[in-house]
């Protein structure tokens, strides 16, 4: 599950949505978000399904690679569905064993909230994959940059957030190699209970937060060497500017909220 996490990666290209501004592409997922959210029914969910599979193209990435980002979160839309069938009730009764039913709520809401979260996280692995640590912090900063005006650390909340996306991969490779380090070692995490498999990850987590520190502090280090001292005085190399297909981003975007907001019951 650990290899080839396609989250917080980036793979350069050319594409419609490498070449768009990274502000579009951010506003573009805030309204994605909201829109998953407000989806209620089967129609809405297959034109929010089909977007996505069709923004998928237009990044000219292989969507077996991007399918990857949902590997992290399978347990949690596995757990999400066993939560919804075990305790959501009312409508046609689909299966009943003793005092254990399946009704149709359960089921159709552990559909839907399962597409929330697959959904989120397949668009959200196409920001990061199409867009550039780099153009992502400038767009986060810019985007924010109303909020420097009443003393918000606006440069330094943006090039966290984007540091924390590009470790993302890195920690998970990180996380591989010591499992497969304790594994050589006789350490046994696919057997016992859950309680002993929970405490056998003290093998793994001791020494991936030792790693994660150290990266931490080699970063601060090899930052302040270079001379940063935030954002004050900055210069950038290129700068943003908005295309024909930011409008275009903008008038999809539009689009999609009138159709979801039609077919919503």
């Amino acid at each position: 599950m650990l290899q080839n996490i396609a989250i917080g990666q980036y793979v350069p290209g050319h594409s419609y949505l490498h070449r768009a501004d990274p502000r579009s592409k951010l506003l573009f997922i805030i309204l994605f978000a909201t829109l998953v959210f407000l989806a209620n029914n089967t129609i809405t969910y297959a034109i929010l399904i089909g977007f996505t599979l069709y923004t998928a193209l237009l990044s000219r990435l292989s969507l077996s690679y991007i399918l990857k980002s949902l590997k992290p979160v399978w347990i949690l839309i596995l757990f999400t569905v066993v939560l919804h069938i075990f305790i959501t009730k009312g409508g046609t009764v689909y299966l009943q064993w003793g005092w254990f039913t399946v009704e149709e709520q359960g089921v159709r809401q552990a559909i839907f909230i399962s597409l929330r979260l697959g959904l989120l996280v397949l668009i959200s692995s196409l920001l990061t994959l199409t867009t550039s640590p780099i153009d992502l912090t400038e767009g986060l900063e810019r985007l924010l940059g109303p909020f420097g005006r009443v003393g918000v650390p606006v440069h330094d909340i943006a090039l966290m957030m984007s540091i924390a996306l590009r470790f993302i991969p890195t920690l998970m490779e990180e996380t591989d190699k010591i499992i497969k380090a304790q594994t050589a070692r006789g350490a046994d995490f696919t057997s016992g209970n859950l309680v002993r498999r929970a405490k056998n990850l003290i093998p793994i987590a001791i020494p991936l937060f030792i790693s994660a520190f150290r990266r931490a502090e080699e970063l601060a280090l090899a930052m302040e060497a270079r001379g940063y001292r935030g954002g004050v005085g900055r210069t950038r190399l290129t700068k943003l500017s908005f295309s024909w297909r930011d409008a275009g981003m903008a008038i999809v975007g539009v689009t999609l909220t009138l159709v979801i907001g039609w077919w919503r019951a």
